[in-house]
């Protein structure tokens, strides 16, 4: 999850939600398992399928998921876990009105009632649909779609949020951006390769069976369609391409709300602003400028009739899911034809995830409170601190940087802002409604609670103790803007982390993470923020040529990695977290070797503590993933797969070669000269 004010300026270790006690517990006695590994192969010629061949080859991704991985077994130990928690409350009639409890439960049980949900059919969205027919002019379209970002139904035609303002991080500003479009990529409307006509297809089928299932005649749904596709192809030739949003120099365009204004006459966004409940602000931050212009043109000559079906489709695709089965089934069957996915997902995973993602600080206590243990967090702090130690040691001793610029890049590091397990305070959701019977009702409600919630902050003083992420999540983020490193409870389990494992495999796994999200203070997006969070130069420009060569070395490297055929690695789309994994893994190992362990030979079950440390890193990684699934995140996944996460980083390290006597012949060789030495 990616709140929308951390969206522009964090970066994740992009995994999924698990729970602590319930898998450490159930933790395999070997940490570093042979029986999972392939030994006939040569480590030097493939480390992914050394390490985890037969666990590979025994796992494959079942049906009613798109990838399995270590990640996806832990997601259902979590999502068990957060099923017991929910099944509880909904089942515990006695929770007091008000509770946190009694809405938890309350929320969940109104998600499974699937009697109600189908005996009201499309009913929910009725009003919104017949409303949207009613407009007679371009300025009632403008109004509406201001009025469905408001009431929590959605945000079409463009992005608008409340962010700091990365060259002010005191202050919250207006941030708007391009958006507007359905399918995950821009790519998949303007590119004319199989996959994408086929997705194409797909998605007008999906269109047609959705105007159908409202009333709309064969004929009529079909027309529809096209109007959809016609308005989301200009959208997606106006929007700017995700390599290029990697700079954060392009997305920072703060403009006086009348110079804007100027470049849109058919957008006034003084009027615009105050239906937005946004009042008091002279300023705005503009992803991308141009997108707004194509926008404002598209408005004045596309007919008002079509953009009334446009907005029709953006209830429509917003709702579907929460509709009853032939809607549930129909964006299923979208979801299939990109991803590849076998079966649906059981309905009470799927609530169980919702009221995660509506309501996690509220599900949030009810979990830390059953599955996380204070002496996780105790032993972070401690993982924490000895990787800053490490990172530091790696700072100074680097040839390629100056002494000016370590200065820097040393206060940069030791300002970074640890958070682990969950907030200091948590959000009570004052004045959100949850009712038992009214799922649907529910959703709109989180969402409009959410939105007045996010504008609310304008004014404010920044707030530090946020989390973008609920506990139950196993995955961890930098915020570049809040220069912070953040530790959701859920990620504190094995295979990252186990309080009964050795050195080796906690370095391997959650130290590696911890050095990770340093990194991306220092990638080639977060590099360019200072200590405080600002957007502003603070190297040398001899330092940043150096730095720049480097990343051109890296991303070289993994443009070569074949995902499927023909389709490779994006090094560009990737940098920031190929850079995360190499920093974070250098600087793991550098704190691992501070141990006691980290300077012994003595083996367990056959290994050497340097090879326990890698086959750590690498046991995270396995995996296997449906084939439409891999080349569709290809597009969209700023993370590597996890196969050349697993290879990505060890290669550029002299360990890793002294640890498995990798030698020249051996393919993943790479001559010493040619390692990628960065942080």
């Amino acid at each position: 999850m990616k709140p929308k004010h951390l969206k522009s300026c964090m970066a994740a270790l992009g995994i999924i939600a698990a729970s602590y006690t319930s898998y450490a517990q159930q933790a395999p006695k070997k940490f570093i398992d042979p029986a999972n590994m392939d030994l006939t192969v040569k480590p030097g010629d493939n480390f992914y399928e050394y390490a985890s061949g037969t666990w590979i080859k025994n796992n494959p991704v079942p049906a009613k998921e798109t990838r399995w991985g270590s990640f996806n077994e832990l997601r259902d130990f979590n999502i068990n876990a957060v099923k017991s928690i929910v099944e509880d409350a909904a089942a515990d009639q006695s929770a007091p009105a008000g509770s946190v409890k009694k809405r938890v439960g309350d929320f969940y049980a109104a998600a499974m009632d699937t009697a109600t949900i189908e005996k009201l059919g499309y009913t929910p969205i009725k009003a919104d649909l017949a409303r949207i027919s009613k407009i007679k002019d371009l300025q009632g379209v403008i109004d509406e779609a201001i009025s469905m970002r408001t009431s929590g139904i959605g945000s079409p035609m463009f992005s608008f949020g409340v962010a700091q303002d990365r060259k002010n991080v005191t202050k919250y500003v207006v941030s708007l951006g391009q958006g507007g479009t359905t399918l995950p990529d821009r790519d998949y409307y303007l590119k004319d390769d199989a996959r994408s006509v086929k997705i194409r297809q797909a998605y007008t089928t999906y269109l047609t069976t959705l105007f159908t299932l409202t009333g709309s005649s064969a004929a009529e749904a079909e027309q529809k369609a096209k109007t959809v596709m016609a308005i989301e192809k200009s959208l997606a030739e106006a929007q700017m391409p995700r390599v290029e949003m990697r700079d954060p120099y392009k997305t920072y365009n703060k403009f006086t709300v009348a110079d804007f204004s100027a470049t849109t006459p058919n957008l006034k966004w003084n009027a615009i602003l105050p239906k937005l409940m946004v009042t008091g602000q002279d300023t705005v931050l503009v992803s991308q400028p141009k997108f707004f212009v194509a926008l404002d043109g598209m408005l004045k000559n596309v007919s008002v009739a079509d953009w009334k079906t446009y907005l029709q489709w953006s209830v429509l695709k917003g709702s579907a899911g929460s509709l009853s089965s032939p809607f549930v089934k129909a964006s299923f069957a979208f979801n299939q034809a990109q991803t590849g996915q076998k079966v649906e997902t059981p309905r009470w995973q799927r609530m169980s995830s919702l009221t995660d993602g509506a309501i996690g600080e509220l599900l949030g206590q009810l979990y830390v409170a059953k599955y996380f243990k204070p002496e996780a967090k105790a032993r972070m702090t401690e993982l924490i601190k000895n990787l800053r130690t490490a990172f530091e040691i790696r700072i100074k001793g680097l040839e390629w940087m100056s002494d000016a610029t370590k200065e820097k890049a040393l206060a940069k590091l030791h300002a970074f802002v640890p958070k682990i397990g969950y907030p200091e305070k948590w959000k009570n959701y004052d004045g959100l409604t949850i009712g038992r019977t009214t799922y649907f009702q529910n959703l709109r409600n989180t969402g409009v609670w959410g939105y007045k919630e996010m504008v609310s902050q304008l004014g404010k003083p920044v707030d530090r103790t946020r989390f973008g992420m609920t506990p139950p999540t196993v995955n961890a983020y930098y915020s570049a803007t809040m220069n912070e490193i953040v530790f959701p409870a859920g990620i504190l389990q094995f295979p990252f982390f186990a309080p009964d494992a050795d050195d080796a495999v906690n370095y391997g796994g959650i130290g590696a993470v911890i050095g990770h999200e340093m990194s991306h203070g220092f990638d080639d997006s977060g590099s360019q923020y200072d200590k405080d969070g600002n957007l502003r130069n603070w190297w040398t420009a001899e330092d940043r040529k150096n730095f720049e060569a480097k990343t051109k070395a890296l991303g070289e490297q993994f443009d070569a990695y074949t995902v499927l055929d023909t389709v490779h690695v994006i090094g560009k789309l990737t940098m920031g977290e190929n850079i995360g994994d190499l920093g974070g893994l250098n600087a793991a190992y550098t704190a691992f070797k501070l141990t006691k362990q980290g300077q012994s030979n003595e083996k367990i079950d056959g290994f050497t503590p340097d090879q326990r440390f890698f086959l750590s890193w690498a046991q995270v990684w396995r995996g296997n993933i449906l084939p439409e699934s891999a080349a569709q995140l290809i597009k969209t996944d700023p993370h590597s797969p996890g196969e050349f996460r697993t290879i990505g980083a060890p290669v550029n390290m002299d360990a890793w070669y002294k640890a498995f006597d990798v030698q020249p012949g051996d393919k993943l060789y790479k001559k010493p000269e040619d390692r990628i030495r960065m942080w």
